[in-house]
């Protein structure tokens, strides 16, 4: 009998070595190199278990031009938002994996959608709750799905026993975390437990069709546990954000096989579940912003939706010797730039001067082109005056001052237009090829950052 192999997986980037070393030659960082045991013998060991999660494997090369490249058949799971994210749906034979904070709504999540797949067989592997507790949660999201059955269960060869019999359309796994196999010789939530379990559903996934789900925890730095490996085992990551002292929920994209990575889903969480926020410009606008200063309202696009945002700023004078600069949901790095920009470029001396700016509703912000609502908010606070409530803006601005072109501006504009906004500063190249008549709200040209600020303060 072959002994087991002993390796060092960093536990950060997923870099193996055959010794420990304190700092990994990948991703630089210390103490991330954990020791893992590598059986020599397939992950499933012997059984039914094991030809079936390696059944398919003897096919042969084919030639590139012999195979067909056609759309991939989507499964609809009946939620918009989940499906847009996903790409269009949920692709037979991928292997997604669900992750974040406890108590945010995964589970919820996860067992309402499977509520209403309605006409397909679906298994439900719980290993943190009981039956009961499922159904407890079940009976407050929805009505019973027939076709969905419930598994309590921890071992991944029974696992495999009972998909074998049963033969689902979809597996939910609740948690990857508690699944261990017999093979590996160390406790369920380990990074050779999971690596391992991670292996075989994929192996199983990709021969039999069948599509499995992942719910995954996340540790106390945010990202996914496990070994860096699981994320690129699995096709899909979801990312399920947001404060369990707010209502609203974000599902985001990080790694998609088979769509964009910029998607996002807004829910709103609810006693009876998690309900879709079809529209969510209506719900990230304040009504009573006017007359407060330090407010401006960016179009943001996220994929392919595009959504009005607040950005809320506060300047005050520094307390100590050190002015502070706080963000949240925008990159505090940007936010030094742009700074900078409005002391070279247009004059305004903040270097004393504390800085927090926020992004409203919980949202995490990666389009540069609400630079241009950060910096109107910045000096609004600054100035301490309001700017007009029916004003919103659109643009990226550059080291030089300059107001640069964004993407998808008639969808922006047609968003501003239809939640009842007057006019929107749009960078000046943006205007080709725009007629202005065709739309009812005003498009005010900027060029530089100075002329934004002449339009918007006077």
């Amino acid at each position: 009998m072959a002994k087991d192999k002993t390796v060092y997986v960093c536990d950060y980037c997923g870099q193996e070595s055959v010794k420990w070393m304190g700092k990994c030659p990948a991703c630089g960082r210390w103490g991330t190199m954990k020791e893992i045991k590598v059986s020599p013998q397939p992950s499933l060991g012997g059984g039914k278990a094991k030809a079936l999660s390696q059944r398919g494997s003897g096919e042969g090369a084919v030639p590139l031009h012999q195979i067909n490249a056609g759309a991939e058949p989507r499964i609809d799971m009946g939620d918009g938002e989940l499906n847009r994210v996903l790409g269009g749906g949920l692709v037979p034979g991928s292997l997604v994996l669900l992750g974040g904070e406890p108590g945010i709504g995964k589970s919820t999540l996860t067992l309402q959608t499977v509520l209403r797949l309605e006409g397909r067989r679906i298994l439900y592997v719980s290993g943190e709750e009981s039956a009961r507790q499922i159904k407890l949660r079940a009976d407050r999201l929805g009505p019973a799905n027939e076709g969905l059955f419930v598994l309590c269960e921890t071992s991944l060869e029974q696992i495999f026993t009972h998909i074998e019999e049963m033969k689902p359309d979809l597996v939910v796994i609740d948690s990857i975390q508690t699944i261990q196999t017999e093979t590996v010789e160390s406790s369920a939530g380990s990074l050779a437990q999971i690596r391992e379990c991670a292996a075989a559903l994929l192996r199983y996934a990709k021969s039999g069709g069948t599509s499995i789900l992942l719910i995954g925890h996340i540790n106390k730095e945010g990202s996914l546990a496990g070994p860096k490996v699981l994320e690129h085992i699995v096709d899909v990551v979801l990312q399920f954000e947001g404060d369990q002292h707010h209502l609203y929920r974000i599902l985001r994209s990080i790694k998609n096989r088979f769509g964009s990575t910029s998607e996002l889903g807004i829910y709103e969480m609810r006693h009876d579940g998690l309900r879709q926020v079809s529209n969510p410009s209506e719900l990230l606008l304040t009504d009573n912003r006017e007359g407060l200063s330090g407010v401006a309202i960016s179009c943001s696009i996220e994929g392919v939706r595009p959504f009005l945002i607040e950005t809320q700023a506060l300047v005050s004078t520094a307390a100590y010797g050190t002015a502070q600069r706080s963000t949240t949901g925008f990159d505090g790095r940007r936010l030094n730039m742009l700074l900078a920009v409005l002391e070279k470029r247009v004059g305004f001396k903040l270097a004393q001067k504390d800085v927090f700016l926020n992004i409203a509703g919980g949202l995490r912000v990666t389009d540069p082109a609400i630079d241009l609502s950060v910096i109107a908010a910045v000096l609004s606070s600054n100035g301490d005056m309001p700017i007009e409530g029916d004003v919103c803006m659109a643009g990226e601005v550059g080291l030089s001052g300059e107001i640069r072109p964004v993407s998808r501006i008639e969808q922006r504009i047609a968003e501003a237009q239809k939640l009842g906004f007057r006019r929107i500063l749009i960078p000046t190249h943006n205007m080709n090829g725009l007629n202005p008549k065709q739309y009812k709200i005003a498009l005010v040209p900027v060029r530089r950052v100075v002329e934004a600020v002449r339009e918007l303060f006077g």
